[in-house]
């Protein structure tokens, strides 16, 4: 074993090296030794553009984990990486920036209080570059005063031996950790080892100390195996036993290496995503999320990597003995641009990144499965006849009035549960509540959707004669597979699924942990009605430990995300969404704009409706638009005198506070949605400076214009550009239950596919359907037999028992 300290000016058992002292004086904050069994907790500094996370690192060592979202509590972490990961593509030379981020990221989790530790490739590579320009170099010169011409002969490199490129590397490799560590004032080490440093017992004890030591100082081991030289590997002598383990590569130096000092985790870098169930690239290969002991022979593996002497095949050998060992295993990819400047950290956070090695399996399908069956399903549910999928849905009501007790009792514990916990706000704990009253509605909002259900899949929208004999229809088609996300309301699941169900789509559901019993007993009752036709599969609750953000990356398998909740759980899903299309708002800024010439009586009552009659929803006021005109008239008076006796907080706006000497606290922000009993008020000089009040400030949701005057409620129906726009009616008609659609899946408020309240049509898209006898494209050419006609056909009325 051969060990280098690092940017030390001195290592003894007397204390820690000088950089390590005098970054304890610049962050005296920060611990130079923790046990490995404490608690830390670290503050968040950002010299890094990685932010840090404040996590209690609490850990025992023994099992692995069994989940990626205790990944965060691990306190001593190897990361391996592998030559694909260091070195450039052309095999020559070592891919810089690509260590940089690396070297970043490893010093964010080391200041956070871990234990770092790599073991890293590269050497052979980085001293091929060497040696190669210097054999170069050394041609050229020999051969320019052997010729005594300066044209010199095509020159070719001789094949280089693996351990004299090692032996060139590795100051170098080293030097260049030395400088990027030197960044972040964090010192590390370098320990060379070779096989016998693990089957001689006493070179293990040195190892085995040499190693504690440098992390009690705080410094990063960097350890890599002896090259220079190590013997050829040993066919069939690796993996024999948890005690047993050849160290004939960096993958089976890095699993035992992590048994050895019982590390929390191994993350292994690759140049692929992760192990695949066959050969990435193949047409069928599917990334693995978790990989369980037993689940080899369900795997085919292809040829090892470009460069460096392992290949999948060994990376999965070494990360079930370390897992064996106790120690947990994520493979990932180290290589892609997109990912690779963050992939260790998101690892560590636990987000679903690479594949994840776990002797625990979850009790039923994963998540992948869930999407794949509700996509199997939803195919079968459309395949349906309309009036099966009427009767599914009329069922379902029915089941939500037989066992109203039963949902009743199950929501008094999400409740009671919410109460002790105290973590909810009144207006989610408003939403969760449910009542005989909202299960009777609900009830009637179905048996809407299934009336109104019979006529939508596959219903003709277009016919054309494109020539004699050549017909062309547009029809209708589900979208595919939906991924609800909803918060605190549990009567949204039986109106989801029902609307999944009428347009004959796969459906996920993701609901909040505050309404666990309650979903599952609706959800429990939606699979009951889906059993009358034999399509279960397609509506599935996602009971798994999955994280919203994780869900949706699933672009492969999902085809729409609907958030139904807070407008920052819809900005955060679609912050997170990857290539799947996300339908909603995100914010509900709601106006009503009280004209000169409104009606003294609908003012106050509409007003009142709009802000007072539930104002935690999306499509409640948030800010009311006066004429100049009414201000000191006895409407705005009324007005005024309403709010009050309502309770509601009223935030003045620029121009409305100038008119008052002792205005309310004038407004922060015109684009605020309150959700509660608090509301803007602003001046403006007429219909025109309303409706650019609107578009400047508003969200495109719904926007109401009070005035007896029909020239200016026109003007202003045209020309608002929301979701929504009403005349002398209150914002809250914006829902899917009162324009008759029987529920909605939400209000979108973007401009392509459904917009306003999104119900059946809303989950619809097409296709087109051509038929033809014998036709083809050059009998339409201008010597062809042929010519286009391109007519409209009626389209045929479809009988609905």
């Amino acid at each position: 074993m051969l060990c280098r300290a690092a940017l030390c000016s001195h290592v003894s058992s007397r204390g820690p090296c000088l950089l390590s002292r005098l970054r304890t004086a610049a962050f005296p904050s920060h611990k130079q030794y923790l046990p490995p069994s404490g608690t830390v907790y670290q503050s968040a500094r950002h010299w890094s553009n990685i932010p840090f996370i404040t996590v209690p690192l609490i850990r025992s060592h023994g099992k692995p984990f069994a989940h990626r979202s205790e990944l965060k509590h691990a306190k001593r972490i190897v990361v391996k990486l592998g030559s694909a990961v260091v070195t450039r593509g052309d095999e020559c030379g070592l891919a810089l920036g690509r260590l940089a981020s690396i070297v970043e990221q490893v010093s964010v989790l080391q200041n956070q209080g871990r234990e770092m530790m790599i073991v890293t490739s590269g050497a052979v590579a980085f001293g091929k570059q060497r040696l190669r320009h210097e054999i170069l170099l050394s041609q050229s010169v020999r051969q320019a005063l052997h010729s005594g011409q300066n044209q010199l002969k095509d020159m070719q490199v001789p094949v280089l031996e693996a351990r004299a490129c090692a032996a060139a590397g590795q100051s170098g490799l080293m030097a260049l950790y030395e400088a990027m560590f030197t960044q972040y004032s964090i010192c590390a080490a370098q320990i060379l080892v070779t096989n016998l440093d693990f089957h001689d017992e006493q070179k293990r004890r040195n190892l085995n100390g040499t190693l504690h030591e440098l992390m009690r100082m705080n410094i990063v081991p960097i350890i890599n195996t002896n090259d220079a030289v190590v013997p050829p590997p040993e066919p069939n002598s690796d993996l024999q036993g948890v005690n047993v383990i050849s160290v004939k590569d960096n993958d089976s130096l890095a699993a035992r290496l992590a048994v050895e000092m019982k590390v929390d985790l191994l993350i292994v870098l690759s140049d692929v995503e992760g192990l695949f169930d066959s050969p990435p690239g193949s047409d069928d290969a599917k990334l693995i999320d978790i990989f369980y002991p037993g689940d080899q022979q369900s795997v085919t593996f292809g040829t090892k990597s470009r460069v460096g002497m392992g290949g999948m095949e060994a990376k999965v050998k070494a990360a079930l003995w370390a897992l064996q060992g106790g120690t947990s295993v994520v493979i990932a990819n180290g290589t892609h641009p997109k990912i690779s400047g963050h992939v260790i950290t998101d690892v560590v956070e636990g987000k679903k990144v690479g594949t994840f090695f776990s002797e625990v399996k979850p009790a039923g399908p994963t998540v992948e499965q869930q999407a794949e069956m509700a996509r199997s399903g939803g195919r079968t549910l459309a395949a349906l006849q309309p009036e099966q999928r009427a009767e599914i849905i009329y069922h379902l009501a029915d089941l939500m009035t037989d066992h109203r007790d039963e949902i009743l009792s199950a929501n008094k514990k999400d409740m009671e549960d919410a109460e002790d916990k105290g973590r909810l706000a009144l207006p989610l704990m408003k939403r969760l509540n449910l009542s005989t009253a909202k299960l009777n509605s609900l009830a009637i909002g179905l048996r809407q959707i299934a009336a109104s259900s019979q006529d939508s899949v596959g219903r003709v929208i277009r016919r054309t004669r494109i020539a004699k004999e050549l017909e062309l229809e547009q029809v209708t088609v589900p979208i595919g597979v939906l991924l609800v996300i909803f918060e605190s309301r549990p009567d949204c699941l039986p109106q989801v699924s029902a609307l999944a169900i009428a347009s004959g789509n796969g459906l996920l559901l993701k609901g909040g942990k505050e309404a666990s019993n309650s979903n599952q007993t609706l959800y429990r009752l939606t699979q009951e009605a889906l059993s009358i036709h034999g399509v279960k599969d397609a509506v599935q609750l996602v009971n798994t430990r999955e994280e919203v953000a994780d869900l949706c990356r699933l672009n492969k398998l999902i085809d729409l995300i609907i958030p139904r909740g807070s407008s920052q759980l819809v900005r955060d899903i679609e912050k997170a969404a990857k290539g799947i299309p996300v339908m909603g708002h995100s914010e509900g800024i709601c106006h009503v704009y009280v004209d000169s010439e409104a009606s003294v009586d609908k003012v106050t009552r509409i007003v009142r409706d709009s802000k007072c009659e539930y104002p935690a929803a999306c499509n409640a006021m948030e800010t009311m638009l006066i004429h100049r005109d009414v201000l000191r008239t006895p409407l705005f008076d009324q007005i005024i005198d309403m709010l009050r006796v309502e309770q509601v907080k009223i935030h003045a706006g620029p121009r409305f506070a100038s008119y008052l000497t002792f205005s309310p606290s004038e407004v922060k922000s015109l684009r605020t949605e309150y959700g509660d009993l608090e509301c803007c008020i602003e001046v403006v000089d007429g219909v025109q400076d309303a409706i650019e009040h609107i578009h400047k400030y508003g969200s495109s949701h719904t926007d109401v214009i009070i005035t007896e005057n029909e020239q200016t409620a026109d003007f202003f129906l045209q020309h608002v550009d929301s979701a929504c726009v009403f005349w002398n009616t209150s914002t809250r008609f914006s829902d899917g239950y009162r324009f008759g659609l029987g529920a909605e899946v939400g209000i979108s408020t973007a401009r392509i596919h459904a917009r306003g309240p999104v119900g059946i049509e809303g989950l619809l898209t097409t296709k087109w359907l051509l038929r033809g006898d014998n036709h083809v494209v050059s009998d339409f050419s201008e010597q062809g037999s042929m010519k286009y006609l391109h007519e409209n056909l009626p389209i045929p009325q479809r009988h609905i028992s």
